[in-house]
């Protein structure tokens, strides 16, 4: 098969399964990239524009919905944004001088790769079963500190790794804020769209990105995700979650 077709084909089936069970695509998409052959920090940078794009539309759509709190995305933004830089520039400093870049990213999927298998369990245990708690009442604006904090971790390791936009945000959204379920999805992917174009960006600035590439996984995507939601209703979402996680869980592994 013809690698564009290849990759398309890739983008349809991730695409297929974000829409039908809502698992992060970086989570799906990036390993397999690194396990096809593809340059780790290639693999990453790609993911990272591809991300971009898609989130785009969820954003748009969520502000139509009303479903964003934007001081939730400005504070972890605070946090993020500048993470992301300091990640990327380490990921230069290690490139130049030890040319070990490739084998760090690839050791910091796995180990990611295994957090988010991890988040995806807890969202599917835990789920709108959390019992509130200390942070959730309070004001947002005491939250102010613990919010920039959780965003410059993360965004640390999604500048690494493309990964953890949205599970490893959501994850701490839940915890720390009380919110229906649509605010914390418009919420999270606001902030993902934010992350991942600045990371994109910066990953491109290091050539560390394939734009035919990007675009064939776009191609194949769209309707994949189309297709997945519109089946979303009639599949047992809590199995194929499930079976998702465990896949995930296996290939962090082994990456490290």
């Amino acid at each position: 098969m013809d690698l564009s077709l290849g990759i398309a084909a890739m983008g349809l089936v991730v695409g297929f399964l974000v829409g039908l069970t809502g698992v992060g695509a970086a989570s799906l998409l990036t390993p397999l990239l690194v396990m096809i052959g593809i340059n780790p920090s290639v693999a990453v940078g790609t993911d990272l524009v591809y991300n971009s794009v898609t989130k785009l539309f969820g954003v748009i759509q969520h502000w139509r919905q009303k479903t964003i709190d934007f001081r939730l995305v400005r504070y972890l933004a605070a946090g993020s944004l500048p993470a992301v830089v300091v990640s990327v520039a380490v990921l230069r400093y290690f490139a130049e001088s030890y040319h070990n870049e490739e084998a760090i990213i690839k050791h910091a999927l796995g180990i990611v790769l295994i957090l988010a298998a991890a988040a995806t369990i807890f969202r599917l245990l835990f789920d709108g079963k959390l019992k509130p708690n200390r942070w959730q009442a309070k004001p947002i604006e005491q939250k102010k500190a613990v919010l920039i904090t959780v965003g410059a971790v993360l965004g640390f390791i999604v500048g690494l790794t493309s990964i953890g936009s949205g599970s490893l945000y959501a994850i701490a959204l839940m915890y720390l804020c009380s919110m229906s379920a649509a605010k914390l999805v418009g919420t999270d992917i606001a902030h993902a769209f934010l992350l991942a174009t600045l990371a994109g960006l910066l990953h491109a600035g290091l050539g560390n990105v394939n734009y035919g590439m990007a675009l064939n996984l776009l191609l194949g995507s769209i309707p994949g995700v189309l297709l997945g939601s519109r089946l979303s209703a009639k599949a047992p979402t809590k199995v194929t979650r499930s079976v998702i996680a465990g896949l995930i869980l296996i290939s962090g592994l082994k990456l490290i």
